[in-house]
């Protein structure tokens, strides 16, 4: 596998209530200070700070990913599967954290940390020998306590969707096409879902959501903090 050196997803403009449940201090907040409602990159940063300056340059017009992680539909699948994997290790340690206690929260925990773990090996099987490597990550304790995880997996999930729509105009392969709408369509039931535990909005964007450009989300990424190498 390739590896590319860089940081994996997140961050929704739309935390409002829930990000104010997890203190300005944590991951959360430098997602809400990350600028993803004005498309703020934020500078330095071990492992993207390289790439902030060329992803914009590149994705200026259509917001494809850098060609870091390949070219045409096979550097979109491989962005998408860098954001798979971050969800995919969030939802795997809260899983192994056993806090997380309350009902609801348990039953998103159980079916999300199944789907996220299938879109993984979905990609991966799909790219074979050009999948990127999984990053490693430090959540910083935000999986064991259940306030911070849910408000997290509320911004995880509707930058999900809104990384997603950002990439499916872009992609030309109809089986690719075809593959990152069943994702998309997945993370977008999510969202609603942890939306329902938290009493938020479920279409926070109104009747039309809206995609962000990989520029976009990978700035808000590197600001978390969450991808240490």
């Amino acid at each position: 596998m390739t590896h590319i050196n860089l940081e994996a997803i997140d961050t929704d403009g739309a935390v409002r209530e829930a990000a104010e449940a997890v203190s300005g201090d944590t991951r959360l907040g430098f997602l809400r200070k990350a600028g993803m409602a004005g498309g703020a990159a934020i500078g330095g940063g071990a492992i993207l700070g390289g790439l902030i300056a060329p992803t914009i340059a590149s994705a200026a017009t259509v917001g494809a990913p850098p060609s870091s992680f390949g070219a045409g539909d096979i550097g979109i699948l491989n962005y998408a599967l860098t954001l798979e994997y971050l969800e995919r290790a969030f939802y795997n340690e809260a899983t192994a954290s056993g806090k997380i206690k309350g009902a609801k929260a348990q039953a998103f925990l159980k079916i999300t940390t199944r789907d996220e773990r299938a879109h993984v090996a979905f990609l991966v099987k799909a790219l074979g020998s050009k999948a990127v490597k999984e990053p490693t990550f430090d959540f910083q304790g935000v999986t064991s306590d259940e306030t911070k995880f849910l408000a997290t997996a509320y911004v995880l999930e509707n930058t999900g969707v809104h990384a997603y729509l950002g990439q499916v105009g872009n992609i030309k392969t109809p089986a690719y096409l075809a593959a990152a709408a069943s994702v998309m369509t997945i993370e977008a039931r999510h969202s609603g879902a942890i939306a329902s535990i938290l009493n938020e909005s479920i279409s926070p964007n109104g009747p039309f959501d809206n995609g962000y450009t990989a520029a976009k989300v990978l700035a808000a990424v590197k600001a978390t903090g969450f991808i240490t190498g």
